[in-house]
């Protein structure tokens, strides 16, 4: 028996890295999923490749009427929400604060800050009706301290902000049973990294006391604990996967 059986999620992001990672750990531990991302073509590939209990939402999570969509289309599907891993995010723009454009900071700002804002606002009302849920907020280890390496403070606010919001409705709704926590990754080898500094080892690895990238699934295992029942007395939470790069 699963670790997840019985339980329904919703993860944004899923088409590839983390989330594609997340979603593969949560059906193989008995989870029905719903992926959701823009990339169409991943997002229905990965669903294909899952099966049964897992199906793809195209989704645009900057847009409140469109988490409405994908709430809606769930709880159709599978009767109720469990779950929801807030994963999708972008690095952005990396340019000293006085060099940032505009346009990027809000960008930045609304796919890795109000999007999660608008997923927990959606799910809440079906986790309030069913008195149980769990909600994951991936953050990074540019939630808990500015200095980590890349110029970027659109980044580093809306990640600093996924943290207080977590805390925030963790106190809000502990009442309700619902638990909501925070997942600060550091070096992760996903696209998204690769993309933004051609890192696949070389230099980050001098700042990491394990001396090595984490694979995707390393941080699937921490969000499946916080996600399972497992982790029914943590809420309002920060989970570092740094391999100790914030122990100084």
């Amino acid at each position: 028996m699963g670790r997840l059986s019985g339980k329904v999620a919703i993860i944004t992001g899923a088409a590839r890295g983390m989330g594609a990672s997340h979603a593969r750990l949560f059906v193989e531990q008995g989870a029905r999923v719903v992926l959701t991302d823009l990339n169409v073509a991943g997002g229905e590939a990965l669903a294909k490749e899952l099966g049964d209990n897992a199906m793809f939402v195209a989704h645009d999570v900057t847009k409140p009427e469109s988490w409405e969509t994908v709430v809606a289309k769930a709880v159709a599907a599978y009767g109720t929400i469990d779950i929801l891993v807030n994963n999708a995010g972008i690095l952005g723009p990396m340019a000293p604060t006085a060099e940032l454009d505009n346009d990027g900071y809000d960008l930045v700002c609304a796919v890795n800050q109000h999007s999660v804002f608008y997923g927990m606002k959606a799910v809440l009302p079906v986790m309030v009706k069913a008195a149980r849920g769990s909600i994951v907020n991936i953050s990074s280890i540019a939630g808990m301290a500015a200095n980590y390496g890349f110029p970027s403070l659109a980044y580093v606010a809306s990640k600093f902000a996924v943290r207080g919001m977590t805390k925030a409705t963790a106190m809000e709704y502990g009442k309700h049973n619902i638990r909501v926590n925070s997942v600060h990754p550091g070096f992760i080898q996903t696209p998204m990294m690769v993309e933004a500094t051609d890192e696949v080892g070389g230099e980050a690895l001098a700042q990491i006391p394990l001396g090595r990238i984490a694979q995707p699934i390393e941080v699937s295992n921490v969000v499946l604990f916080l996600a399972s029942d497992e982790s029914s007395y943590v809420t309002g939470a920060e989970h570092l996967v740094d391999a100790g790069m914030l122990a100084h």
